[in-house]
């Protein structure tokens, strides 16, 4: 199975952290966090790593080269970052099958195995988590029924229907490149995979949920902090 990874970013949040290296490289427990990333694909089983990629991009090519633990790697430039919509389709011509996405900026504490296991029993399948209230407005809100199937998802929503969020691990079919070419851009600009995603479940797919465990999504200095006590706490070696 191929793994795209959209990590096309500058991080400007992180702050100094960034200043010299895109945010794919920002030092996460001893490592730059797109090798966990890359780790967390191939442990899932991804058999090639199609890393979109942008800002300060000639850093990420040096520092990582072909391969990541003998698995390839193909690098796709995003010339205008426009969302995580607009990154998947960047990835279009160099995936074959249906595939595992891993938002680049996302540390997490345990396998997400299980979403390449469930896809077998679904078209395609979503790693999501609880959140507060407030963090449900700034995200994609998912709406399920009681088998856990996706009923719809909603961007950001001002009053959000469901706490329920996802963690930017998904298992997706390649019908999702038309989805995403179907969507209309957001008042900022931006292309988003989660009304792509929408437009599968609307379309008649069949779109599971599965929970993949805590995760830390590295956008501040604290974020990074507190992915690296995280890689830690799971590697039990304190460094």
């Amino acid at each position: 199975m191929d793994a795209v990874i959209p990590a096309a970013g500058r991080g400007s949040r992180l702050g100094e952290l960034t200043a010299d290296r895109p945010k794919g490289l920002v030092d996460v427990a001893g490592r730059p966090l797109l090798a966990h990333v890359f780790e967390t694909a191939v442990e899932a089983g991804a058999d090639q790593l199609v890393a979109v990629v942008g800002y300060e991009a000639a850093q990420i090519v040096d520092r990582f080269g072909d391969a990541f633990e003998g698995v390839p790697i193909t690098y796709v430039h995003q010339r205008e970052r426009l969302g995580l919509g607009h990154a998947v389709l960047q990835a279009e011509p160099h995936v074959d099958g249906t595939f595992l996405l891993l938002n680049g900026d996302n540390i997490f504490s345990g396998s997400v195995e299980p979403a390449v296991e469930a896809v077998g029993e679904a078209d395609a399948v979503l790693g999501v988590e609880e959140v507060s209230v407030e963090v449900a407005t700034t995200t994609g809100v998912i709406e399920t029924d009681e088998q856990g199937r996706v009923t719809d998802i909603i961007e950001k929503p001002a009053e959000p229907s469901s706490t329920l969020v996802t963690t930017g691990c998904y298992v997706l079919p390649t019908d999702i490149f038309h989805a995403c070419a179907l969507v209309r851009p957001s008042a900022e600009g931006e292309y988003q995979l989660s009304e792509a995603v929408g437009l599968l479940v609307r379309a008649g797919y069949d779109v599971a949920t599965v929970r993949v465990g805590e995760r830390v999504n590295v956008n501040t200095p604290a974020d990074a902090e507190r992915a690296s006590e995280l890689v830690r706490g799971e590697s039990g070696t304190g460094s």
